[in-house]
This record gives C-alpha cells, sequence and structure tokens, in this order.
C-alpha cells in the first residue's frame, strides 16, 4: 500500500525520537531520514524502523502542537516586559538629563521628558491592558 506524506513526517518524527534518546547515531539518523522520503509504501517505511522499539507516531505531533500552543503566551508575556523595560529606561534617561539641564541653569526648564514618556507610556499601558494574544492557525 502506498505511503503518504504524512506517513513520512510520522515516521521521520519517531527517528527523531529515536535519536534523542540515543537509539540512533546521527549518521544512522541521516541515512534512514533519507530512505524514509525516498520510500513509496508502508513496507518500504517498516523496514527502517524494524529494529527499534514502537512508538506511537500519532501521538507525536499532538505532543509537539501543545508545546507550541504554550509558547505564544509566554513569548507576549516576555514582549510586555521588555517594552516596558526600554520605555522605563529611555524614560530614566530622559529624566536624568532634564535634570542635569536645571541644575546647571539658572532658570527653570519646562520638564519634557513627560512628552517622550506620556504618549509611548500610553500605548504601552492601552496594548498591556487590552491586548490580545495572537493565536497562529
Amino acid at each position: 500500500m502506498r505511503a503518504s506524506d504524512g506517513d513520512r513526517d510520522r515516521v521521520a518524527a519517531a527517528l527523531r525520537e529515536h535519536v534523542a534518546e540515543g537509539r540512533l547515531t546521527v549518521d544512522e539518523f541521516n541515512d534512514r531520514l533519507a530512505q524514509v522520503y525516498a520510500s513509496k509504501t508502508y513496507g518500504e517505511l517498516s523496514k527502517l524502523t524494524v529494529d527499534l522499539p514502537d512508538i506511537d507516531l500519532h501521538r507525536l505531533p499532538a505532543t509537539a502542537s501543545a508545546q507550541a500552543r504554550q509558547r505564544p503566551a509566554r513569548s507576549r508575556q516576555t514582549g510586555l516586559k521588555a517594552a516596558w523595560a526600554a520605555w522605563a529606561t529611555a524614560s530614566a534617561i530622559n529624566w536624568v538629563i532634564w535634570l542635569i539641564v536645571v541644575v546647571t541653569s539658572v532658570h527653570w526648564v519646562y520638564p519634557w521628558p513627560l512628552w517622550v514618556m506620556g504618549p509611548w507610556g500610553a500605548i504601552l499601558l492601552a496594548g498591556t491592558l487590552f491586548g490580545k494574544e495572537q493565536r497562529r492557525p
């Protein structure tokens, strides 16, 4: 019976799992992987894994997709932390410059750093409060 691309991908995923567990060397994996994508039938695919223990090939992609679903939440949170850190750093630098100018000048200087941190902070705050997680299909 002819094998589909999905069948070949599942066997390739199983071979990757066997390499990760130390049952195959990298050279053996590369040789078998080339044979996997050249295989046309289930018989040819089964010959490539006959000496390896069975792995439920239908569960491997589901496990990978479950991990992929958890990543966007962490990456969004990390992105927000980085954006707020950049805002805080830029604001602090501007306030230090303003303070140096005020101390070294004879007259009062308008607090211009508010114009730097205000709009940027408002946009960040709105994104933090009302931003949605982007989900990939």
